[in-house]
């Protein structure tokens, strides 16, 4: 199911990195993210160097506001401005997560959506909506979440699982996600990442993670990836064969080389599991 045109290790884009990327870009790097909502009304020479990038590098779109699992109904306007985003800089590929963040007004957060079979008919049918209008397919990332979400009829992997198949639709792997989802919600890492759709993977994200005061996990990628997410990717790659897969890092943002030694971990992986068959 593989089919974008991005490979290899890459890297999420953010504002604080461009200057140390005007001397060129990483050969370890192929391919770039960026979350929509922060770029679409970004003109002047700001826009002019976003613009520059896109047409000369592959880059993926991982949304934040699609709210694919909420109750409000999916905002037409938003859509048809993503689809004209998505045009203009030839994303490869645009990506959602599988939750909600709007009801009657935006919430700025991630809420996961009840496990529930009318849940599951619900995001599919939203999905093939939005899907119709953005006129690509969008593939759906497992999300992280701190609280259980108020209906339960079947567990997370099922779930996620039920909806990937009624929607038909890719995969967006985050190991990070299911390793602090697996600590914060106490469950085996490994073993729902075996059990997932893995031949619906289109690409992955690794990243890192802080512990709340709370003792919860916080996806925050703000740190480095920890060795256990590593170890995650790894039985990704062995089970799934080897898919693109991305470093975020959205906070405490270090230097660009310190960002790359991690995008090489990714690549070396890669080179050692090999190509997907």
């Amino acid at each position: 199911m593989n089919t974008f045109a991005i490979n290899g290790a890459g890297l999420g884009l953010r504002r604080e990195l461009l200057p140390a990327l005007e001397s060129g870009v990483p050969d370890v790097i192929k391919f770039f993210e960026v979350s929509p909502e922060n770029w679409i009304d970004i003109g002047g020479r700001l826009g002019k160097i976003f613009r520059a990038y896109t047409e000369q590098h592959n880059f993926v779109a991982h949304g934040l506001s699609l709210s694919i699992g909420g109750p409000a109904p999916l905002d037409m306007a938003f859509l048809q401005r993503m689809k004209a985003f998505l045009d203009e800089h030839n994303c490869a590929l645009y990506t959602e997560h599988l939750s909600f963040c709007s009801d009657e007004g935006h919430h700025y957060d991630l809420y996961p959506i009840p496990f529930t079979e009318e849940s599951v008919r619900h995001v599919a049918d939203r999905m093939r909506v939005a899907q119709d209008i953005l006129e690509r397919p969008i593939a759906l990332e497992n999300a992280s979440y701190y609280v259980t979400p108020p209906l339960v009829e079947m567990d997370e992997l099922t779930f996620i699982n039920a909806v990937l198949t009624e929607a038909d639709c890719p995969f967006h792997l985050d190991v990070n996600n299911i390793y602090v989802n697996s600590l914060n919600h106490n469950y085996d890492a490994t073993a729902f990442l075996k059990g997932l759709c893995g031949e619906r993977i289109v690409y992955g994200h690794v990243a890192g993670h802080d512990l709340d005061k709370s003792g919860v996990i916080i996806d925050t990628h703000g740190q480095a990836a920890c060795d256990p997410v590593w170890q995650l990717l790894e039985v990704a790659y062995q089970t799934f064969g080897v898919f693109p897969t991305l470093l975020e890092r959205d906070f405490n943002i270090p230097p660009l080389e310190g960002l790359v030694v991690e995008v090489e971990h990714i690549a070396s992986l890669q080179h050692r599991y090999g190509a997907r068959t």
